[in-house]
């Protein structure tokens, strides 16, 4: 019996095996050095330890900042340390799942571009577009200079929420509402700032699926659902990091940060290779990339000659790729001074998530209008072509070969510029503290009965009334208990200034420190909950209860 060769999957696997070649480094023992991989492990670390405990939402790193503790996983995309943690209980120590997430999400982002183009381009077409995708210079930025955990994550979902949009554009489904709904979660929780960006394509997206459908009605409704849920369930996360932040230094860290991270053009257009700071490193969107977008501008013409719709979309994406570009360029320094919503994205460079996008996209449709005659031949040419001109880019510096205890003990840093600390704490730690809790002024002996990362007990014996001071700074949620009893927390002494101060009479004492959710927070728990419950509720009465 002969192999049908058209139900081999041949693009799918092609994009695979291309993509694991920028990827070897990663299979090399250690981590690659970089920005920040040593700290995206520390808080991986971090967040599998509060798993561990009980603490499905983990907010607080026990063991960051010299082991004073840190809110830093409050503010940080949860999605890669869900994943890795993932890993690391089947098995794999931190360091290495860590690289797979990396591992995973790139394969994965060339996968999900070439499933959604495959829906309205060819196979060939969505073949490349995948390729441009993943083989565009600032994706290796990302994954051996920056290490930048959560953008690299982030670009597996744009594609897979344009899918289901266009999926739910044809035919109304409680499958593709579900998946949609999780994409754009997913989303969300991959990356809060490169969500946001995305957030506007979608939206133009769905407003063009919109006026193309003949199902307007479903898809409007679908539409709606799937901002609803999607943000409902991811809302445990976004909601109290949104409202929550003005406890913290961001803003005073983060204000005119952007002043020194605009690029000239000449940059877009080349950069010499590196892996140094921010301003350093290669902004460059690729030779390949840019041959796109110039091509595409007459692919707009012909689409409109043809009468086909995508005239529309291919304009809508030059523009779209112009604008990121614009918005990088320090010409665009008056736009980024006044308006102050885009001041949180700290780096314009990131704007690069959006080019890189546009311009895959753009690429696809270029090819997509090629004669089948020796379209075959066109294909290997490109794929050699697009591997060759970013071969050099696909390395790692040298790597890290750091024990386990090096980042699940206390780690010396806070693994941020300082921007998630408390707004009444320094900004960094100096030195790790010598005992857990001390005595100010007083007279007593302690005993560390327990201790998690939410959870601190001691037994205090004092023999006069005595001040105490935690060595764990103070962040809402953190309560003290004496004897069962809530005591007054001081966190803003100078001489002891971000940590919890407080005070036992004297006798024998229990004492213990609970982190524990706020309203805000026990609300966005419970919007999630209720969100992902009805969305199941939904699903199965569909599968199991609905009749035709």
């Amino acid at each position: 019996m002969k192999l049908k060769l058209k139900k081999i999957p041949l693009f799918p696997i092609l994009i695979i095996f291309i993509s694991l070649l920028p990827l070897l480094d990663y299979f090399h023992p250690g981590l690659p050095k970089t920005h920040d991989g040593q700290d995206h492990v520390a808080r991986i670390a971090n967040f599998y330890q509060n798993l561990t405990e009980g603490n499905i939402i983990p907010r607080w790193a026990e063991n960051l900042n010299w082991g004073y503790g840190h809110p830093i996983l409050m503010f940080l995309y949860p999605l890669p340390s869900y994943i890795a943690s993932f890993f690391h209980f089947i098995g794999f120590n931190f360091v290495d799942s860590t690289k797979l997430v990396f591992i995973l999400s790139y394969v994965l982002s060339g996968l999900t571009m070439y499933l959604w183009l495959k829906q309205f381009l060819s196979k060939h077409a969505a073949y490349i577009g995948g390729l441009l995708y993943i083989l565009a210079p600032y994706r290796f930025v990302d994954l051996y200079v920056r290490a930048a955990i959560g953008e690299h994550v982030a670009f597996v979902f744009p594609p897979l929420v344009l899918y289901f949009l266009y999926k739910l554009s044809k035919k109304s489904s409680i499958k593709n509402l579900t998946l949609g709904s999780l994409s754009l979660a997913g989303l969300i929780l991959a990356h809060n700032a490169i969500s946001l960006m995305f957030l506007p394509i979608i939206f133009l997206y769905g407003i063009f699926l919109f006026s193309q459908t003949k199902i307007k009605k479903s898809f409007l409704i679908n539409s709606f659902l799937i901002i609803l849920f999607s943000f409902s369930m991811s809302a445990f996360f976004w909601l109290p990091a949104l409202l929550e932040g003005k406890y913290t230094l961001r803003d005073i860290v983060t204000e005119n940060g952007y002043l020194n991270r605009f690029a000239n053009f000449s940059q877009f257009i080349y950069g010499p290779w590196n892996y140094g700071e921010s301003g350093e490193f290669t902004l460059q969107v690729g030779i390949l990339h840019w041959l796109s977008v110039i091509l595409s501008i007459p692919l707009v013409l012909y689409f409109y000659k043809k009468k086909n719709k995508l005239w529309i979309f291919t304009l809508s994406l030059i523009i779209i790729f112009a604008a990121s570009l614009f918005i990088i360029d320090k010409s665009s320094q008056l736009i980024w001074q006044h308006i102050s919503l885009i001041q949180k994205f700290q780096f314009p460079w990131r704007f690069l998530s959006v080019t890189v996008f546009a311009a895959s996209v753009l690429g696809a449709g270029v090819i997509s209008i090629l004669p089948k005659k020796n379209r075959a031949i066109v294909l290997v040419f490109l794929s050699f072509l697009i591997i060759f001109v970013n071969k050099d880019y696909w390395y790692a510096k040298s790597y890290l070969n750091k024990p386990e205890v090096f980042y699940t003990s206390v780690y010396q840093s806070t693994t941020d510029t300082g921007e998630s600390a408390p707004i009444w704490s320094v900004r960094f730690m100096e030195e790790e503290p010598e005992t857990s809790l001390e005595i100010i002024d007083g007279n007593a002996k302690i005993k560390q009965v327990r201790r998690t990362s939410t959870y601190h007990q001691y037994q205090v014996r004092a023999d006069s009334e005595t001040r105490l001071r935690e060595n764990t700074l103070y962040f809402p949620g953190w309560q003290v208990l004496v004897d069962g009893k809530e005591a007054p927390i001081q966190f803003q002494d100078p001489e002891n200034r971000g940590v919890m101060t407080f005070n036992v009479e004297k006798g024998k004492h229990l004492v213990e420190l609970k982190f524990t959710e706020t309203k805000l927070r026990l609300f966005a728990d419970i919007i999630s909950l209720v969100s992902f419950l009805i969305l199941i509720i939904i699903v199965i009465r569909v599968v199991f209860f609905y009749k035709k």
